[in-house]
């Protein structure tokens, strides 16, 4: 009878946990479309930010434009898009491990890390990277001013000439069931090869390099903004499937549970009739 209990008390104990991941599968669902929703609002100001620059940098001197200055690269920096939670599978792993192996590549005392995200800031820290700005705690309250100071700070980096170039690691939403690991260059900007348009021959008040001026800085908060999206929308997807995994795990822990605790019960019922029996031959002879 001890048996039984222990195993009806595993039971309980799994079923318990089965309620709990379940309900984070469904958490984690609505958090992953109400990011894909931003993701789609923001892409249209995006795209057409991005085509005036392209359509207008030809045609001025970007000499005095320093968010667009190539340089030799003796300092880079590297921002490291994390969660702050667990239970997303491979999701901060993956991401760590890439900016590992760029930070071996590139030379430890040459690169400066910009740690979004618990799980990164933690990690590099505690081994002696240089992490020049962590933050985190974010993430439920993120809106576009939290793009926009996170970007301010690599760019005044970028600009004082304490790195000569930024690259973002992060996870890209795919599909709920899968993400792309994802290295981009953000600084020195770059908008050579991403416009085909048709070039008009438009005025611009003000002048075309006070709008290029403007819009590059904002192109680059949007940009972050999405980047922020897009790891947000890839960690709880990655967690919607990994407590998809960890409900069904449970659903397969009870099956057996309970097949082991019906043959216990059954056993225990056989003995029982067996001792009956048995006590009854005796009392017959």
């Amino acid at each position: 009878m001890a048996n039984l209990k222990n195993l009806s008390e595993r039971i309980k104990s799994v079923t318990s946990i089965q309620q709990v991941t379940k309900a984070m599968k469904m958490v984690a669902a609505a958090k992953v479309k109400k990011a894909q929703e931003k993701m789609e609002i923001s892409r249209p100001y995006s795209k057409s930010t991005q085509d005036l620059i392209c359509r207008i940098l030809p045609q001025i001197s970007v000499s005095d434009i320093s968010l667009v200055e190539k340089r030799n690269v003796k300092n880079t920096g590297i921002i490291v898009i994390t969660s702050d939670r667990g239970f997303a599978g491979s999701f901060n792993s993956s991401v760590i491990r890439l900016a590992e192996k760029e930070i071996e590549k590139l030379g430890k005392d040459s690169v400066q890390l910009f740690c979004l995200g618990k799980k990164a800031s933690e990690y590099f820290s505690k081994r002696d990277f240089n992490v020049k700005e962590s933050h985190f705690d974010f993430w439920k309250d993120m809106n576009y001013d939290t793009a926009s100071n996170i970007s301010s700070s690599f760019i005044n980096s970028f600009e004082n000439n304490e790195i000569d170039e930024v690259h973002v690691i992060y996870n890209r939403f795919r599909t709920l069931a899968s993400q792309d690991l994802i290295i981009e260059k953000v600084l020195p900007v770059d908008f050579t090869a991403d416009y085909n348009g048709t070039n008009y021959n438009y005025d611009y008040e003000p002048g075309q390099k006070e709008i290029v001026s403007t819009l590059i800085p904002k192109h680059i908060n949007v940009q972050m903004w999405q980047q922020l999206l897009e790891s947000y929308s890839s960690e709880e997807a990655a967690r919607m499937v990994a407590m998809d995994n960890a409900t069904e795990n449970a659903k397969e822990i009870i099956k057996e549970l309970k097949l082991e605790f019906n043959k216990a019960r059954q056993a225990a019922i056989t003995t029982e009739m067996l001792e009956i029996v048995g006590g009854a031959e005796a009392l017959v002879d």
